[in-house]
């Protein structure tokens, strides 16, 4: 079995019986509720809050994901290559979002000294109602606007994001370290960025 196959079911293992028993909050929103899974053309697969990580050299080619926020600013990941970067895609109306919204929060602040961005892609709401939602959960990192699917469309030829909410987490050099399909818990994200924090130090060393 290949050393990144292993690790991967080694972790699986690990968190399933954190998963079961959230099972009934990891629930993603549907294809009804939100244009993504159509622009991407591959349906709606309802997000259970699977884990995948892959080892540094499975990973692909760097992704770049940029826009406006909804306050005006023009972010871009390319700004942080060389910090980890975490990308949540969400929309207000959305329950296991507003669900998981207090633990990206505390990601973004608890985590910042590490050098770790995180980037909101909103797959539906206009200004007024995605900056309702970030007042009301004190967001402190900044979202983009993709009603067009555009930006998730993108992605979606990296890693099938098919549902909303979901999670991807980019390695220093801006490639997919990891992804989870559906609500993520605070504990399980904490972990992976501590997972592609540690193979960066790994890298910079043996390099």
């Amino acid at each position: 079995m290949a050393r990144g196959t292993a690790r991967r079911l080694a972790r699986a293992g690990a968190l399933s019986a954190a998963l079961v028993g959230a099972a009934g909050l990891l629930a993603a929103c549907g294809a009804a509720d939100s244009g993504a899974g159509d622009v991407v053309g591959q349906g709606f697969v309802s997000g259970d809050g699977s884990v995948q990580q892959w080892e540094p050299d499975e990973r692909g080619d760097v992704v770049v994901v940029e826009g406006t926020s909804f306050e005006g600013d023009e972010v871009s990941t390319a700004d942080w290559l060389g910090d980890v970067v975490v990308l949540n895609t969400w929309y207000a109306g959305c329950a296991p979002c507003r669900a998981e919204a207090p633990d990206l929060v505390a990601l973004a602040d608890d985590r910042a000294a590490d050098g770790v961005h995180l980037l909101g892609i909103n797959t539906e709401d206009d200004a007024g109602t995605a900056l309702a939602f970030q007042r009301t959960f004190e967001v402190s990192y900044p979202s983009i606007e993709d009603r067009s699917g555009q930006v998730v469309a993108g992605l979606s030829g990296v890693v099938p994001l098919q549902a909303v909410p979901s999670t991807v987490v980019l390695d220093a050099e801006g490639r997919v370290a990891a992804r989870v399909v559906g609500q993520v818990a605070g504990s399980t994200l904490d972990g992976i960025v501590d997972d592609v924090l540690r193979d960066q130090v790994r890298e910079r060393l043996s390099g």
